[in-house]
């Protein structure tokens, strides 16, 4: 009897799973095992909104499994260590996984096949799992990655994206592989009050009613900060319970502005997983070293964390932050530059605070559009700054976005919330 172990990381489903597809076809049977890293808690990354969101998708993954006569095999502590203890109690001839990006998964998957090799067991590495595209397909001629958004979107376009594959039947585990209890979403404290609630079938669910109602107007609609017609599917893309290829076929079929500027959205997104890959240095060193001396006065930064800077567009998205644990994009970008450019801050000190409460916190997409905002990334127009009165008026015309996060200037009609300022006494 065959045993193949896949181990998930960022890939929490059962949709278009290439690496659980894969096990599938190679074993008789499979070990879906997920790993509680101590070293993701060790480097300050377990945020509380990710920790609970990720309760979610595992409870939703152990539930589809269940489906099909298998289920998820949890264990806490050091990957490689508990894996090979996997392993060793099934007797695995293989164990799958998908590629990651960062170097902390390049450095997981070196000690991964070193250990495994030790104890004649094969490591497959499955590319296109996390992306749609593999990063390293999509270079310049010459070097390791495209450092301008509008050539690799061109390049990545031409490369097409691979089928896609339906849910497996069935999933058929060993009774002889132990699991600790499932974690629970409710034992996690300090989550946002409007945390959205995570999983594969949540994200199935979303990304139906998105290219029913949603995606035809997102061209027009997307940076509309009271509008808020966006997706809300980075959360679910971030953990994999939804495929980045399943979605960009999807939006593809639907034709129209909407979902080309959709499918452009998720290309950019791919564009900093290429670029963290190439760089992995640059989740916290200046992509482009611009010499910048930056302040560090603790009241403003404690302002801008909280929601009180006095520009109410920016503190209305910073609320929304605290409150839901997601932020419309625009407002990433307006308080970003807002304490960057404005404030003069360190971008390292917004990027942390971002990943301690954004449910879909991700090392490529947030360091790298904070970098982008700061002048230091691969942009190569570092004195661009967004002028929060400016952004208010062109994105949140009506002032209804600043009311509903800034209650205490309810009173002030239209676009003259956003300069309480000027309001007579």
């Amino acid at each position: 009897m065959s045993v193949a172990v896949v181990l998930f990381t960022s890939d929490l489903r059962l949709y278009d799973q290439p690496a659980l597809g894969a096990a599938l076809r190679g074993a008789d049977e499979v070990v879906p095992l997920f790993v509680q890293d101590r070293g993701v808690a060790g480097a300050g990354f377990d945020a509380p909104n990710r920790r609970a969101f990720l309760a979610d998708c595992l409870a939703s993954l152990d539930a589809g499994l269940r489906e099909r006569g298998g289920r998820l095999v949890v264990r806490t502590g050091e990957v490689v260590d508990e894996v090979c203890r996997v392993v060793a109690g099934c007797g695995a001839q293989q164990v799958h996984v998908a590629a990651g990006v960062s170097g902390y998964a390049a450095h997981r998957e070196e000690r991964l096949r070193a250990a495994l090799a030790g104890v004649r067991c094969a490591l497959h590495v499955h590319d296109a799992v996390v992306t749609a595209v593999p990063p390293g397909r999509v270079t310049p001629a010459g070097k390791d990655h495209f450092a301008v958004f509008t050539p690799f979107l061109r390049k990545w376009e031409a490369a097409g994206v691979r089928d896609t594959g339906k849910a497996p039947r069935a999933v058929r585990v060993p009774d002889t592989v132990g699991s600790e209890p499932l974690p629970s979403r409710a034992a996690v404290a300090g989550t946002s009050p409007a945390l959205a609630r995570g999983g594969e079938h949540e994200a199935r669910a979303r990304l139906r009613g998105w290219l029913a109602d949603g995606v035809e107007a997102y061209g027009e609609g997307q940076d509309d900060l009271s509008g808020d017609a966006t997706s809300r599917l980075s959360p679910y893309l971030h953990f994999g319970c939804l495929s980045a290829a399943e979605a960009v076929r999807r939006a593809r079929a639907e034709e129209g502005p909407g979902a080309d500027a959709f499918v452009r959205q998720l290309a950019w997104r791919e564009f900093h997983y290429q670029v963290l890959a190439a760089r992995p240095a640059a989740s916290w060193t200046d992509y482009r070293p611009r010499g910048d001396r930056w302040r560090a006065d603790e009241r403003e930064i404690t302002a801008w964390r909280e929601g009180r800077t006095g520009y109410p567009v920016v503190d209305a998205a910073m609320r929304q932050l605290r409150h839901e644990g997601w932020m419309h994009n625009r407002g990433r970008l307006l308080t970003a530059s807002f304490l960057a450019k404005t404030l003069y801050v360190d971008w390292r000190v917004g990027a942390r605070h971002f990943l301690d409460l954004l449910v879909d916190g991700d090392i490529a997409n947030n360091q790298l559009n904070w970098q982008w905002v700061a002048g230091t990334g691969t942009d190569t127009r570092p004195n661009r700054l967004l002028n929060p009165l400016a952004q208010a008026r062109r994105f949140d015309p009506s002032g209804d976005y600043v009311r509903r996060w800034v209650p205490e200037l309810a009173g002030l009609a239209g676009a003259a919330v956003h300069q309480p300022w000027t309001a007579p006494g």
